[in-house]
């Protein structure tokens, strides 16, 4: 450490400057809040969503779907241990899971709008067209194979693979969940009939919401899989107390 400034909790260090100590506050409050409390909500929601598919496993295309209807794709049924409840109960989880999807509409509604008051999305997540050039997009997937996730002279910054894959699941898969969510309720459907002209029927908001979902569940699978290889207590660490330490092979390197 040296005694050099250090950024004031609220403002993470700017990813154009090489850091003058070892420590970044790399996330912000709003960030962190939105982030745990989907981490409990989004378990929620698969699990219950789970015993809601078991009930009928068995997605379609178009306006209606039922036993006789030919369907596109029919999920395995999913085990007790991987369901919320445990046991089958279709009511139960179907409380389950509009209730947390409350939360999950109104926490990515509060995330957008506090990311557009601090700016995080401008200043952390903006897809600048240098970054999409092949020899960019080449190079940063050498360095991830290479387990090297943060460039060294502004270890602040968001690479490019993470700046796309956040806004798909930010801009895209999770409010696909939620349009898709809300066509298969008929008191929404109700309301707002072109919910089902947007997702193209009722059967086929089923099978949207079933990608979307299965997409957020691979996002999920890859994120996990990458705070371990980078290093899993430095980075949880960040997201509870907004400060990362920067490795120390990144520092030597950018000095």
């Amino acid at each position: 450490m040296t005694d050099a400034p250090q950024p004031t909790p609220g403002q993470p260090a700017s990813p154009t400057a090489v850091p003058a100590s070892t420590s970044i506050y790399r996330h912000r409050l709003a960030t962190r809040v939105w982030h745990w409390v989907n981490a409990v909500t989004i378990v929620i929601m698969i699990g219950s969503g789970l015993t809601i598919l078991n009930a009928h496993p068995h997605l379609y295309w178009g306006e209606y779907g039922a036993n006789s209807d030919h369907s596109w794709f029919n999920p395995p049924h999913m085990p007790s241990y991987l369901t919320i409840p445990a046991g089958y109960n279709l009511a139960i989880a179907r409380r389950w899971h509009l209730l947390f999807a409350l939360v999950f509409g109104f926490g990515l509604l509060a995330f957008m709008v506090a990311s557009v008051i601090n700016r995080h999305f401008q200043k952390d997540l903006r897809i600048r067209l240098k970054e999409l050039a092949p020899s960019h997009l080449w190079f940063d997937l050498k360095e991830h194979l290479a387990f090297r996730f943060h460039d060294p002279k502004h270890p602040a910054a968001f690479n490019i693979f993470q700046k796309l894959s956040y806004a798909l699941t930010i801009f895209g898969l999770i409010p696909t969940m939620i349009v898709s969510g809300l066509a298969l309720s008929p008191a929404m459907t109700a309301a707002w009939p072109w919910l089902l002209a947007v997702v193209g029927g009722r059967a086929s908001a089923r099978s949207v919401h079933f990608i979307a979902a299965s997409g957020l569940v691979v996002f999920i699978i890859v994120h996990l899989v990458l705070v371990i290889l980078a290093g899993a207590w430095p980075e949880v660490k960040s997201m509870l107390t907004g400060w990362w330490r920067v490795p120390e092979d990144r520092v030597e390197e950018a000095a």
